[in-house]
């Protein structure tokens, strides 16, 4: 993945034309990047929030990101500093109870709705993971970008990826809900 380069100038250079506007390049990849921004947030009106905030960054960037071939990276970083942003200037508003709910039927072999159900569940059991670790499996297993990419956007090492995700998966694996979800 090539990282979008900003300068305050452009040098005389000529910039690859993959999007002409910032309008088309939102056209375009809109559905992707709020598919992004949705595997970030828990509920999908933070979603697209979350995504008009980073789209605003990005077209303020516009004129001085050299290489348009990079916007989805350039976009995903500014997805993820919101989001992060967000987290830390969150307040809390989460509580515990004394009983937990009910948890879902056990789903079966091709029945659309158990299917459904199932990836409910996997989805619930992933917004329970820390933010970062939740970022992290986000970005490996549902954008499908590599360790190496992964590592590239969060700014972290391979290394760093690798562990926060192996331990995202042993919680994911210990998960009540998705262990009799699989059963």
């Amino acid at each position: 993945m090539t990282t979008p380069v900003c300068t305050s100038a452009s040098h005389g250079m000529t910039r690859p034309s993959a999007y002409p506007s910032f309008s088309s390049y939102v056209r375009a990849r809109q559905p992707v990047l709020l598919r992004t921004a949705r595997s970030l947030t828990a509920n999908p009106s933070d979603a697209e929030d979350l995504l008009q905030t980073a789209l605003a960054k990005t077209y303020v960037a516009w004129e001085r990101i050299e290489d348009h071939r990079a916007l989805d990276g350039y976009v995903r970083r500014a997805l993820l500093n919101t989001r992060t942003s967000q987290w830390r200037k969150r307040k809390v508003d989460e509580f515990a109870v004394d009983e937990l709910p009910e948890p879902e039927p056990v789903p079966g072999d091709d029945d659309p709705a158990e299917r459904q159900a199932l990836h409910d569940a996997m989805w619930r059991a992933i917004l329970k993971l820390p933010a970062r670790q939740r970022a992290m499996v986000v970005l490996r297993y549902y954008e499908d970008l590599s360790e190496a990419q992964t590592a590239e956007v969060l700014g972290v090492s391979v290394g760093t990826v690798k562990s926060a995700v192996s331990r995202a998966l042993g919680k994911l694996r210990e998960d009540p809900e998705l262990s009799l979800a699989h059963a």
